[in-house]
């Protein structure tokens, strides 16, 4: 059983991939339980604990700030996932199927609004705030926003890549910490990768018979979905 940070970085890259939650959604989770039944449980890794080890909350921007060979954002079922670089590739090819996000714009598969988003996006690192900001995305705009975030997520178009904390007109920091987006390509270029063209049906038939290793009980459709976006 995984019992801190350096334990489930090292799984993580033995397994590929993983759902960032404690629910496997039928799929796969390295850490399978959350905060609701975690005291039943006789292991140190404890949800929203606040101890960056043992803390699998904790994990999610630790692996973003501090290792060069995993990803976390929004990929599976529209919620959290990690993706180690060995196959990041491979679920790029799938999603993106080797378009860019201009021709997918223009082919009718990207909003609008996760049009506007990812214009601010590309032109460099942005914190959350920031970005809504930039954008003068309101109130009013806050469903919408928030489903092309997602959405550009998905589509493997843009990432997180690590947390920031606001500052007031002074430059004094207060409040929640921001996440911060980057494009995909820029998050793993500044990590000394680059990724490479690969088949979308042979990436589909790699990740799939992966997650059949993971967990044999896998059912087609969701393997289908967890693939496909």
């Amino acid at each position: 059983m995984i019992q801190n940070f350096e334990d489930f970085c090292n799984a993580l890259n033995r397994c590929g991939f993983s759902m960032g939650g404690g629910n496997a959604k039928g799929i796969f989770a390295l850490i399978d339980y959350d905060w609701t039944n975690q005291d039943m449980l006789d292991t140190p890794v404890k949800w929203h604990c606040g101890d960056p080890e043992v803390d699998p909350w904790e994990w999610r921007m630790r692996v973003l700030e501090e290792r060069r060979d995993i990803a976390y954002s929004k990929v599976f079922f529209k919620t959290s996932g990690f993706i180690t670089r060995d196959w990041y590739p491979y679920f790029y090819a799938v999603r993106r199927n080797g378009a860019s996000f201009e021709e997918a714009y223009a082919l009718g598969n990207i909003s609008h609004m996760a049009k506007r988003i990812y214009e601010i996006v590309s032109a460099g690192e942005v914190a959350l705030h920031e970005l809504k900001a930039l954008g003068g995305f309101g109130k009013e705009d806050k469903a919408q926003f928030d489903k092309a975030m997602v959405e550009l997520q998905m589509g493997f178009f843009i990432t997180m890549t690590g947390r920031q904390q606001k500052k007031n007109k002074y430059g004094i920091e207060y409040g929640w910490n921001s996440t911060v987006f980057t494009t995909v390509e820029h998050f793993w270029v500044e990590r000394d990768f680059e990724i490479p063209a690969l088949d979308a049906d042979e990436s589909y038939e790699k990740i799939h018979q992966q997650i059949l290793k993971l967990n044999p009980t896998a059912e087609e459709r969701n393997i289908r979905k967890f693939i496909r976006g």
